[in-house]
C-alpha cells in the first residue's frame, strides 16, 4: 500500500482541483447572466431557457463522456472537459449576438457535463483505492470553487472589469490550473481496467433497483439545490419584502453551509454509515426547509436556508458512492455517467417545477415542493449501506488493479 499511496494521494489533489475548477466557472457562467441580459436584451423567459439548454445539454455531454471513458479512460476524459470548458468559456466571452451567445451557451453545456460526469469517475475510483468515504470532500472543493467564482465576478464587477475580460481571464484560470492535473489523475490501468464484477440475476435486480433509488435520490438533490439557488432570492423580495442585498445572503448562507457539511461529511459516513447520515441529513433538510416555508420574515428565510444547507449537501456524493459498489472496472464509467444524468434531471424539475407553482400561488407555496422531497429522500435512505453491512464489504485492495501493483 505505502508504494502507491502517493499516487492515490496525486490523484486525490488532482481531481478535487478539478471539482473545483468546475464550480469555479459554473458559478462565473451563473452570476454573469445578468450582465449578459444586459449587453443583449435578453428577456427572462430566454434567461430561463438557457439555464435549461444547457442543463439539456449537459446530459448529453454526461453520456459523452461516457463513450470517451469506455474507449480512452476517464483521465483522458476529464483533460478534453476542462479543455473544452475553457474553449467555450472563450467562445462565450466573444460572441457577438444572442445567437452565437446561445450557441456558445450549449456548448459548455456539453462540456460541463464531460466535466461532471469523468470528476465523479475519478473520485469514486479514488475512493476504492483508498478504501474508506471520502467522495465528500471533492463536493466540498466544488462548493470552495463555486463561492471563489462568485466573489471573482464580484471583485471583476466592483473594478470595472468589462465581461468579456473577466469570461476570458476565469477561462484562462481553467486551462492554465486545468493543464498540470492530467498526468496526477488515475490512468485507465490504475481504475478501469480492472475486470467488472459479476452478478447473478437475482443480484443484477437487486442492483437495478438500488441504482435507480440512487438516481432519485440525487435527481431531488439537484432539484432542491437549483430551486434555492434560482428562487431563493425571489422569494425573499417578492414575497418577505426584503431588499436585494438581503435577499443575496439566501444563497450564500445556503452555501456557506454546504462547504461545511461537506468538509465534515467523509468522517460523519465513515463513523455512523451512510444510511444514518442520509436520514439525518434530510430530516435537517425537512426541518431547514419547513423553517424557510413557515419563515415570516427574511432573518427566519435565512434561517432556515442555514439549516437546510447542513444537511442536503452530503448526500450527492453518498448517491455516487453507494453507486459504486453495484460494479468495478471498466463497468462503474458506464454506471456513473448514466447515474449523471439524475443530477440534470433534477435541475430541470427544481427549475420547472418549482418555478411553475411559484408562478401561480407564490414563491412560498414553491418551496413546499423542495420540502416534499427533501421529506421523500428520508423514505430513500433505506436503500443506503448501514454502517455495519459497508463494513462487510470486500476490501478494494482485493479488487483493483491499482492496488495490485
Amino acid at each position: 500500500m505505502s508504494s502507491i499511496a502517493p499516487v492515490l494521494r496525486g490523484a486525490r489533489i488532482a481531481n478535487s482541483f478539478a471539482f473545483g475548477l468546475q464550480g469555479f466557472f459554473f458559478a462565473v457562467v451563473l452570476t454573469e447572466l445578468p450582465q449578459q441580459k444586459e449587453r443583449f436584451g435578453l428577456s427572462d423567459g430566454l434567461i430561463v431557457g438557457s439555464v435549461v439548454l444547457v442543463s439539456l445539454l449537459a446530459g448529453g455531454g454526461s453520456m459523452a463522456a461516457e463513450r470517451l471513458a469506455l474507449h480512452r479512460s476517464s483521465r483522458d476524459t476529464l483533460r478534453i472537459g476542462l479543455l473544452l470548458v475553457a474553449l467555450t468559456g472563450t467562445m462565450t466571452a466573444f460572441a457577438p449576438n444572442t445567437a452565437v451567445l446561445l450557441i456558445a451557451l450549449g456548448c459548455y453545456g456539453i462540456a460541463l457535463g464531460i466535466v461532471d460526469a469523468s470528476t465523479n469517475m475519478q473520485a469514486v475510483f479514488i475512493q476504492h483505492g483508498y478504501g474508506t468515504f471520502i467522495l465528500s470532500s471533492f463536493y466540498a472543493a466544488w462548493s470552495a470553487g463555486s463561492i471563489t467564482g462568485a466573489l471573482f465576478v464580484s471583485g471583476c464587477e466592483a473594478l470595472d472589469v468589462t465581461l468579456r475580460e473577466s469570461l476570458l481571464m476565469a477561462a484562462g484560470i481553467v486551462l492554465v490550473a486545468g493543464l498540470p492535473l492530467g498526468p496526477r489523475l488515475l490512468a485507465a490501468r490504475d481504475a478501469e481496467t480492472s475486470p467488472a464484477e459479476t452478478v447473478t440475476t437475482g443480484d443484477r435486480t437487486v442492483a437495478v433497483h438500488a441504482y435507480l433509488a440512487f438516481g432519485i435520490a440525487m435527481a431531488l438533490v439537484f432539484a432542491i439545490d437549483l430551486a434555492v439557488g434560482n428562487w431563493s432570492a425571489l422569494y425573499l423580495t417578492d414575497d418577505l419584502l426584503a431588499d436585494s442585498a438581503t435577499a443575496a445572503l439566501a444563497l450564500a448562507a445556503y452555501q456557506g453551509t454546504s462547504l461545511i457539511a461537506r468538509l465534515g461529511g467523509d468522517p460523519l459516513v465513515r463513523r455512523f454509515g451512510p444510511r444514518r447520515v442520509v436520514r439525518i441529513a434530510a430530516s435537517v433538510g425537512v426541518l431547514g426547509l419547513a423553517i424557510v416555508v413557515a419563515a415570516p420574515g427574511p432573518v427566519v428565510a435565512i434561517f432556515g436556508f442555514l439549516v437546510a444547507g447542513i444537511g442536503m449537501p452530503v448526500i450527492a456524493p453518498l448517491c455516487f458512492s453507494a453507486a459504486g459498489q453495484l460494479t468495478s472496472g471498466s463497468a462503474l464509467d458506464a454506471l456513473i455517467a448514466r447515474l449523471n444524468l439524475f443530477n440534470y434531471a433534477g435541475t430541470l424539475v427544481g427549475g420547472g417545477v418549482v418555478g411553475a407553482v411559484a408562478a401561480a400561488f407564490g414563491h412560498r407555496a414553491g418551496f413546499m415542493v423542495p420540502l416534499f422531497f427533501a421529506a421523500a429522500l428520508i423514505v430513500l435512505a433505506r436503500m443506503f449501506l448501514s454502517h455495519h453491512e459497508e463494513g462487510e464489504l470486500p476490501a478494494p485492495a482485493e479488487e483493483h488493479a491499482l492496488l495490485d501493483e
